[in-house]
């Protein structure tokens, strides 16, 4: 039988099993039934060349690749970070990039190649994960890889005239067509990488061999079950009765992002003072929880955005605030997922307004939190690849302050029913397409249809 095997840029944390949240998540759904492997960057720095240090965790084998500093600064930081990840979120402004830096991307491609080779079978099925390794399949075929290999995009993938911004575009999209299926997480996103190609398709068709690629969305999700689950069990905790009493009669309106640009914070707070300007009756009545842990520290984009925040929460603060209340709580740091269950459950508002993204599982992490005897409003930025599927949230324009405040005064003042019946229309689109059916779907697609019968893999309905 097939083994599924999954190669991303880093592994879950070991130890502990898989960890909550993100794609961890959503791959321990694919893994968990079958034997597989999965390879990933071990988090570490060795100067030394060294293979992949095997750990088995019930059935599946994760082998951890260190890479050098020279690694991290070129490929990590330099492509994904300083390259790829602004211009796929439509900051060609931010884009910092160099041969040196292209030449060392490359190379870590081929390192995770030479790692995954010597342990490759046969018939093992490749599932390879995000922007950092668009290369591995090509890696893969110049090393004689003949297994079908498949590639997730989980962020945007930008239109063409954006793309065409990108230095060795065609490299990319050549990498690309090495893989037999290519998901992405909306149709536009697919529109976008379809436009791209025929763009390109002359120059692309003398160095890449033809393999059908098949390119298709396949919108991630989350445990629908679980987390609503894990939100009803929150209630009871310590911390969570505590913020219950400790609110009263304030609204809570509540914001979980990574600190990062994409992720539309200036413009939030921005919004979030407007509705303080238009609405003097929510004085000390609404209280804005913003909770972001930091990342990606020491690149440049990311250390002004977290300064233009602080600053912003700050004034906004002093501004408005009393001796008994604070309009905004800005706290930088992580929360375990129960507790954050436990928030949403609380909040009145979710409040996800990117600039752009390419799914945005808050928001759906939102919607299964709530109680829907009494459930809150999502709202939801239209930038966002969520709203593709979400279409019963208040769905705005993050970049229109004054549209986005009226949404979140609307949301605090929305009819019980009409509460109930947008909750109920989102929890059935969350409870239909949860992440195994995510995960189901695409290694349909991945499967020789010969052998999809033996695997069990069954068609999930579409997105």
């Amino acid at each position: 039988m097939s083994r599924l095997v999954v190669v991303s840029n880093r592994l879950p944390a070991l130890g502990k099993g898989v960890a909550a949240g993100g794609l961890a998540v959503a791959l321990e759904a694919a893994l968990k039934d079958e034997d597989g492997l999965w390879l990933g960057w071990s988090g570490k720095t060795n100067d030394e060349a060294a293979a992949p240090r095997l750990q088995v965790e019930g059935r599946v084998t994760y082998a951890a690749l260190d890479l050098t500093q020279e690694d991290i600064a070129g490929y990590y930081e330099g492509i994904s970070n300083s390259v790829l990840w602004p211009l796929c979120h439509y900051r060609a402004d931010l884009l910092e990039y160099s041969r040196g830096d292209m030449d060392r991307y490359l190379a870590v491609n081929d390192k995770f190649a030479d790692a995954l080779l010597p342990m490759l079978r046969p018939d093992d099925l490749i599932w390879v994960h995000d922007y950092h390794l668009i290369p591995l399949a090509s890696a893969l075929r110049d090393r004689g890889v003949q297994n079908r290999i498949g590639y997730f995009h989980h962020i945007p993938w930008p239109a063409q005239d954006m793309f065409r911004a990108l230095p060795r575009a065609r490299c990319f999209l050549s990498a690309m067509l090495s893989y037999d299926v290519v998901g992405l997480q909306t149709r536009a996103d697919v529109r976008n990488l379809r436009d791209s190609v025929e763009a390109m398709r002359g120059t692309l068709e003398a160095t890449t061999p033809p393999r059908g690629t098949r390119i298709g969305d396949y919108p991630i999700s989350i445990d629908t079950e679980g987390f609503a689950s894990r939100a009803r069990r929150a209630r009871n905790l310590p911390r969570i009765r505590d913020l219950y009493q400790q609110f009263g009669q304030r609204d809570l309106v509540i914001g979980v992002d990574r600190l990062d640009y994409s992720k539309g914070l200036p413009e939030r707070l921005r919004a979030i003072e407007q509705l303080l300007d238009n609405h003097g009756g929510l004085h000390n009545r609404v209280s804005f929880l913003q909770i972001t842990p930091a990342s990606r520290s020491g690149i440049e984009g990311y250390d002004r955005i977290q300064q233009e925040v602080a600053e912003r929460a700050g004034r906004l603060n002093a501004s408005y605030g009393t001796l008994d209340w604070v309009p905004v709580r800005y706290i930088n740091r992580a929360f375990s997922h129960s507790l954050l269950a436990g928030l949403y459950r609380l909040a009145r508002v979710g409040l996800v307004t990117p600039l752009r993204d390419g799914m945005n599982l808050v928001a759906k992490e939102y919607v299964a939190a709530q109680d829907p005897e009494d459930p809150g409003v999502l709202v939801l930025s239209q930038f966002a690849g969520a709203a593709e599927e979400m279409g019963a949230a208040l769905i705005v324009n993050p970049y229109d302050v004054e549209e986005v405040a009226n949404a979140i005064a609307r949301a605090l003042t929305m009819p019980i029913e009409e509460r109930r019946d947008r909750h109920s229309v989102l929890m059935r689109r969350l409870e239909s397409y949860p992440v195994s059916t995510w995960a189901r779907s695409f290694l349909h697609d991945l499967t020789p249809p010969e052998t999809r019968e033996r695997l069990s893999l069954q068609a999930a309905d579409p997105p």
